[in-house]
């Protein structure tokens, strides 16, 4: 190891698996690689949907003893999803699922008290019916929140039981639709209304606070030595992801995380709580370092995730393959839809919604990838347009990170969909952002600018230039229905 240079672990959560990675960061060093990765399996009981919070825990512990002696470790995963705790700090069940069906008829009970404009202006959140909100508001009244002293979001948890201090990250919390993105702070009115107790949260902190130092017993479990400090990075996956993107200084670009979501957007100074902005169903959820990520969320690889599942399928390869040998843009359907939000049946969904626009239904795997991918592609130009639009900002490139960024074909389509070159990298661009923040942290890497330059000049980028004719687009574009959003 190169003098200077500092050792630091990513938990990164996913939907569907965690991952340990250990980043060594130091002057023009930036080097990452997997220390453990376990699987995240979602567990239908007969209340519902819920997650096994334990088992990604104990995957944690066992991925920070397989990383070795580590400086620090910050802990990213997916947003909304939360765990409530006792008086005495105790778990007071499994967290529910984000995709479990207790929100499905909220958001009118929502609207009722705080009308949706209002709401919008107020916290600068898109209507999705699994935000913290309405995940609160659905359980009004159950045992579980009347027992409850606190809550913790997903990576907050995590820390707590590393650590047993607890705190809210403000990158994540502001995807609860309770912060507002102006103050970065609480948005009081809306949750009085809707009788939420914020009081229920811990302490904001934002992205390079300590978070404490693992406690004695986690020393043990994982083989670290004392003391190991925990760092607050971009607690919500996508803040990672996008503090990563490997822009140039001064380069006009939008962002597109890829992975079971597709986030696409921009990297704003202020929100845009506009009425055209809110009926656009774009969101304002905080980054690093003060910024705005200004964007649309697109139901991305979950589509093809859920098809492979129906088919028993492992392996991505072959489909990809197959569906390259597909004509294009044959059918397409908006990837948007919250109709494919639950899982379950998804090539069946797919082929109702291309008959239901007048469209031939792919009958094929490669036929039903193909469309998804086409369909995808239609869906990240359709947001890059918009936001540029709502935000008057032009565009001169689209950075693809996450693991979509190795998806080739989806990353050509991307870029001829969107007339825009596309770079595609880094894949691990979570990790990297989670890495980054606490290098900087601890004094191993600089502000935003170089952290950006380090990940362009140490990490493989490939660059997808636009091509054939983009009025083919245009014409499948007319043929998904637009955009399904709120009223």
């Amino acid at each position: 190891m190169s003098e200077g240079t500092k050792t630091f672990a990513a938990v990164d959560l996913g939907a569907s698996n965690g991952r340990v990675m250990v980043g060594r960061v130091g002057p023009g060093t930036l080097h990452l690689t997997r220390a453990h990765r376990f699987p995240n399996r979602p567990v239908r009981l007969p209340e519902g949907l819920r997650w096994d919070i334990l088992g990604l825990y104990g995957g944690v512990l066992d991925g920070l003893r397989a990383a070795g002696p580590v400086d620090s470790l910050g802990i990213d995963s997916w947003a909304v999803d939360y765990g409530l705790l006792d008086a005495e700090g105790a778990l007071l069940g499994n967290p529910v699922h984000y995709r479990d069906p207790r929100t499905h008829t909220v958001a009118e009970k929502v609207w009722a008290t705080v009308p949706p404009d209002e709401l919008y202006r107020a916290t600068g959140i898109q209507h999705a019916p699994f935000n913290t909100l309405c995940q609160l508001v659905a359980a009004q009244g159950t045992p579980q929140l009347a027992a409850a002293k606190k809550l913790l979001l997903i990576p907050d948890l995590i820390s707590y039981w590393l650590t047993g201090e607890q705190g809210t990250e403000l990158t994540n919390a502001s995807t609860t639709q309770l912060i507002d993105p102006r103050t970065r702070d609480w948005a009081v009115g809306p949750a009085r209304r809707l009788s939420i107790d914020l009081c229920l949260f811990a302490p904001l902190r934002h992205p390079g606070d300590p978070a404490g130092s693992l406690l004695p017993h986690v020393l043990e479990a994982t083989g670290q030595g004392a003391p190991v400090p925990v760092t607050t990075v971009g607690s919500h996956d996508t803040a990672s992801a996008v503090a990563a993107v490997p822009a140039r200084p001064g380069e006009r670009f939008a962002y597109l995380c890829t992975g079971t979501w597709s986030l696409a957007g921009l990297e704003l100074d202020a929100p845009v709580t506009t009425e055209a902005s809110r009926a656009a169903n774009f969101t304002n959820e905080l980054g690093v370092d003060g910024t705005i990520r200004f964007l649309r969320n697109i139901m991305g690889m979950w589509l093809l995730q859920e098809c492979m599942c129906t088919w028993g399928e492992s392996d991505i390869a072959p489909l990809l393959a197959e569906a390259a040998g597909v004509p294009p843009l044959r059918s397409v359907v908006d990837a948007a839809d919250p109709a494919f939000l639950a899982p379950g049946a998804m090539p069946e969904r797919i082929a109702a919604a291309c008959r239901a626009t007048g469209q031939r239904a792919p009958e094929t795997r490669g036929e039903t990838t193909r469309c998804i991918l086409d369909s995808l592609a239609l869906a990240h130009r359709h947001a890059i347009r918009e936001a540029q639009r709502l935000a008057d900002r032009a565009v001169d490139v689209v950075h693809v990170v996450g693991g979509g960024a190795r998806n080739a074909l989806l990353c050509q389509l991307t870029a001829d969909a969107c007339g825009l070159p596309v770079v595609a990298g880094p894949a691990e661009a979570a990790a990297l952002g989670n890495v980054l923040v606490q290098a900087r942290a601890h004094g191993s890497a600089g502000d935003s600018t170089a952290i950006r330059e380090l990940v362009a000049s140490t990490q493989p980028l490939t660059r997808y230039e636009p091509s054939g004719d983009r009025a083919v687009w245009e014409s499948a574009a007319r043929r998904t229905g637009g955009w399904s959003g709120p009223s």
